[in-house]
């Protein structure tokens, strides 16, 4: 039987059990004057047949709960009154956490799924919070008598706690309001009306011991949090509010932002300030691909009308002109500018000696707070034989003088394709190999395809499924030996790029020192505040992951920076809700949002809607018609739960999105809004037009070419 089939035999069966019971007047006889009219025969028939009364209460008690039927007080006083405090207790807390628990599943299964894809970014930190502290929350409520049951039951099924969970919480928390219940049944002659069982006196106690668990959780914590402080001796005052480690992209906002909160701050950096988005990474690598797209773009020269294009070029020069451009940009993360800004500036090696303490060129500072934000180095893996070569990486790629003429890149992420499709341009001979059945994984297969066909167009050879085992120098010749389909595969190179990621740089500077947690995959465990297991130290940046990009180092860097300067008093949750990159491949690869691949994984129903930029005017007049736009919108709804941007100027064009996704802008309004003629930008209103159009209420549309055919008259 079909899941859907299934949901409406049980919907139905709910519809027709109440329909019964209230037509059969069942729940008329569900009253305090009946059960004390009834008491004394039920009170008989319970004495000459226990057994059977317990099975009939036991499943009239369970039904009634389970399909919220009216009428659970009188059913817990009926327990009291026939079966005495203790065997009343027992009996009722079970059927009513049975009862609740097939509630529960109920709701689970005929709206969970649902309600979780329509309201999925709403409820997503709802259903973070649930997982961690689901427990304590429904805790409280069950302590609390003026939630109504089942209602609870009905809500917490549409969450992802666990069911085990659910019935022993529950169980545990209906105890005193279901033991309040039993006691008044066993004195059932004394009660007037059922207003009277539970006094505001009552409710009030309840209502202070539901919110105990919550509270006690927040002292725990607390405690917690300080019990790890207890082992250090806290200074009487401090040097500084906070020490930033790290004058990266991370620990120069958190600089930034502290200085300007009029913190007193201290930076420490003990290579280069701009640490390696400045030094190794976005800066010169977009300098390098600048001038690699001037050589493609003279290649092309008789796409624009030309007769044909040639340029000489010394690749030492091209490398000075990278060097050159980290200059001009350097004094944005100088010493000179973060000095002016009011913060004290310290080159040399940190070793933090105690979470309140860090020393650094032999002087012991002291500070209130910590921010780590240390960055991230690249990951070179225990290859066979690499230790025989030298090899490059992102961060050390910049110091080559000449062009690799045979260049290996083992690695087809966003650093692996960039660098590729640049020393490809300039002549080198690129092999890029990828373990993976495709670069560029993390995006959807339409993507890689594009981007594999561009690689192939320009001459990049491009291996995927091969997965790099060792490498050997036989006199001048240097081999990498890859496994691909089971068979050997040797491939000779004159250099090799090793561009498989980054790793945390989470050693070295006295973290294992003072015990700061280090996560499995290698970053430092932080919470949403980002805050490690330490109350007074906080993280950013690579070194916190999940995401490795400039600019969600500095998104993290403001939470941590005012985190950590007005905790406990305010505290600031960070948020994840829309994070833009972009691959700055030619053409350029952008994405906000869910791809196709993850909205599958996780559930969500979805349409796409796609716009070729072939189509766009401007790409045409630019020779640039290649690439596209996709969306991924709810079914027949404008609200953007995804965006892929493939194309020249993707990474500027995504932006209008993230900024529509950040504030609830759905493809309605973007289609409103004018666009400048003729724009790269133009193409993110005719996507929206596109998922118009697709979306045309076709009845509506139908009854208007009656209207006007009426209109025409004679038709």
């Amino acid at each position: 039987m079909k899941k859907t089939h299934l949901k409406i035999l049980i919907v139905i069966a709910i519809i027709v059990i109440f329909y019964l019971f209230t037509s059969s007047g069942i729940g008329h006889d569900l009253t305090l004057e009946t059960l004390k009219e009834k008491q004394g025969l039920l009170k008989s028939f319970y004495e000459n047949n226990p057994l059977q009364a317990i099975t009939a209460f036991m499943g009239i008690y369970i039904a009634a709960t389970a399909l919220s039927l009216p009428g659970a007080t009188i059913l817990t006083l009926s327990a009291g009154a026939l079966f005495g405090f203790w065997a009343g207790v027992i009996l009722v807390s079970f059927a009513s956490t049975i009862g609740a628990t097939l509630a529960f599943l109920s709701a689970r299964f005929l709206f969970k799924e649902t309600i979780q894809n329509k309201f999925r970014e709403k409820l997503e930190r709802i259903n973070e919070g649930i997982k961690k502290d689901g427990a304590y929350f429904l805790f409280t409520l069950r302590l609390v008598p003026i939630f109504p049951f089942f209602l609870i039951n009905l809500v917490m099924g549409l969450t992802p706690i666990h069911t085990l969970t659910y019935f022993f919480v529950s169980q545990i928390g209906m105890i005193p309001g279901t033991a309040v219940y039993i006691n008044a049944g066993t004195e059932l002659a004394k009660i007037d009306s059922l207003s009277g069982i539970l006094s505001l006196k009552l409710l009030i106690a309840f209502a202070l011991i539901g919110v105990l668990p919550l509270i006690s959780k927040f002292f725990l914590d607390h405690f917690k949090s300080r019990k790890i402080l207890r082992r250090y001796k806290k200074p009487k005052s401090f040097d500084y509010n906070v020490i930033v480690i790290g004058a990266g992209s991370a620990g120069l906002v958190s600089a930034y932002i502290a200085s300007a909160l009029k913190a007193k701050v201290a930076l420490i950096e003990k290579h280069k300030m701009g640490g390696d988005c400045l030094n190794t990474g976005c800066v010169p690598s977009k300098a390098l691909i600048r001038t690699s797209k001037i050589l493609a773009e003279l290649h092309r020269a008789k796409e624009f009308g030309f007769e044909g294009g040639h340029i000489d070029f010394d690749f030492s020069k091209v490398m000075a002109r990278i060097h050159r451009v980290i200059k001009k940009v350097e004094p944005h993360d100088s010493v000179e500018r973060y000095t002016k800004l009011g913060v004290d500036c310290i080159q040399g090696e940190a070793q933090i000696t105690s979470p309140y303490s860090v020393e650094v060129n032999g002087k012991i500072l002291t500070t209130k707070s910590m921010i780590i934000a240390t960055g991230a180095k690249p990951l070179v893996p225990p290859i066979l034989g690499l230790d025989k070569i030298k090899y490059l990486t992102s961060d050390n790629v910049w110091e080559i003088k000449s062009l690799p003429r045979r260049l290996i890149i083992l690695g087809g992420g966003p650093i692996g394709c960039e660098l590729a499709q640049s020393f490809r341009r300039f002549g080198s001979e690129v092999t890029l190999v990828e373990m993976t059945p495709r670069i560029m994984g993390k995006e959807d297969e339409d993507v890689s395809c594009l981007i594999s066909e561009k690689f192939k167009k320009e001459g990049v050879h491009v291996l995927t499924t091969h997965s790099a085992k060792a490498f050997e120098v036989m006199g001048d010749k240097k081999i990498l030996i890859c496994d691909h389909a089971q068979k050997e595969v040797r491939l000779e190179f004159d250099e090799v790029l090793i561009a498989l990621g980054r790793k945390p740089n989470t050693r070295g500077f006295g973290l294992e020192n003072v015990g700061v947690e280090i996560a499995k995959n290698g970053v430092i465990t932080s919470n949403e505040f980002m805050r490690t297991n330490y109350p007074n130290i906080y993280v950013c940046g690579d070194v916190a992951g999940p995401y490795q990009f400039t600019h969600t180092a500095s998104h993290q860097a403001w939470y941590a920076s005012v985190n950590a300067l007005f905790s406990p008093f305010k505290k600031f949750q960070v948020d994840y809700h829309v994070i833009p990159w972009c691959t700055f491949t030619d053409p350029e690869v952008a994405r906000v949002g869910l791809s196709e691949r993850e909205a599958k994984e996780k559930g969500v129903f979805f349409e796409v809607t796609k716009y070729e930029l072939s189509d766009l005017d401007r790409a045409i007049a630019d020779e640039e018609d290649h690439g596209f736009v996709k969306v991924l919108t709810p079914p027949g709804k404008d609200k953007i739960l995804g965006v892929t941007i493939v194309g020249a100027h993707a990474g500027d064009m995504i932006a209008e999105y993230v900024s529509a996704m950040k504030h609830g802008l759905g493809l309605n309004k973007i289609l409103s809004t004018i666009h400048i003629y003729p724009t790269w930008a133009e193409a993110n209103k005719s996507v929206a037009g596109a998922w118009k159009r697709a979306n045309a209420p076709k009845k509506i549309l139908h009854y208007l070419s009656k209207f006007h055919r009426f209109r025409r008259g004679g038709e």
